[in-house]
């Protein structure tokens, strides 16, 4: 099997301060936290920026700002800007980071129900517009996949051009309205995706490590951090991202698998 890449989503949109300390807001505090997963073996760091107070921004100054400090702590990670921003934000909104012409960017594929009233909404042209942003830019997508249509969407969009191959998604699994994190579902997605194509898998909260081994079995790559699971073990509150990066590394050594440098992450991905 190839090296396993450990992606860092080190704050999100959503979780704060109060279920977590740690949390990172500040540009001192989201470099802190990048580095300690970096650190721990982590090749990309997934990224969303916040203003000081909390508030989830995609100001692309504010993203130049984190970007540049964590490149100076941590030259050689691959750093992938959010375009999913916070609900309710406008594309043009969500599209700011891609100015930067990052190495990757996320991309939705579809619509979900985040619970509640909130809806997280991507049209097939918000898609378009998106992938079309990315292809100019040569900025690779990470397809951000919470349900199968999802990559049956972007299988299509491949097919007429709108996105390139070969492409890598990211199963986001077990979020109270979408595909949930049993061993079945992640066969079903990785058993859906095109030839050439690699995955990584993204466990919502309790489902975090349960995903990570599941796809470390299967070949695929992991996505932990503050952004989807702020617990080491049941009860046990993450102090650092580091700390959830370090317990997939000792998973990957247990189950065979090498971890991934940026460099060489690169390779795998197609980044150069």
């Amino acid at each position: 099997m190839e090296k396993l890449i450990i992606t860092a989503a080190i704050c999100g949109a959503e979780v704060t301060k109060e279920r977590n300390p740690n949390v990172p807001y500040t540009v001192h505090e989201i470099v802190r936290e990048a580095k300690s997963a970096v650190d721990a073996g982590a090749a990309i760091i997934h990224l969303h920026v916040r203003y000081d107070d909390g508030t989830p921004t995609q100001d692309v100054g504010r993203f130049k700002e984190c970007i540049d400090a964590i490149r100076k702590e941590c030259p050689d990670v691959i750093i992938q800007p959010s375009t999913g921003g916070a609900v309710g934000m406008t594309d043009e909104e969500r599209m700011q980071p891609l100015q930067l012409k990052p190495e990757m960017a996320t991309l939705d594929c579809g619509t979900v129900n985040f619970g509640g009233d909130e809806i997280f909404t991507n049209t097939e042209n918000t898609i378009k517009v998106f992938s079309k942003r990315m292809i100019e830019s040569n900025i690779k997508p990470e397809i951000e996949v919470f349900d199968k249509g999802m990559i049956d969407t972007a299988v299509r969009l491949n097919k007429e051009g709108h996105i390139k191959s070969p492409m890598h998604f990211n199963f986001v699994m077990g979020t109270s309205c979408a595909i949930s994190a049993e061993a079945r579902d992640i066969v079903y997605l990785a058993g859906s995706i095109p030839p050439g194509s690699t995955f990584t898998a993204s466990g919502i909260g309790r489902h975090e490590f349960n995903c990570a081994a599941m796809s470390i079995v299967m070949g695929g790559h992991v996505r932990v951090g503050f952004e989807d699971n702020i617990y080491l073990s049941k009860g046990v509150v993450a102090q650092s991202n580091g700390e959830l990066v370090a317990k997939v590394v000792r998973l990957a050594k247990e189950l065979g698998r090498e971890i991934a440098t940026p460099a060489e992450a690169r390779i795998i991905l197609g980044l150069k």
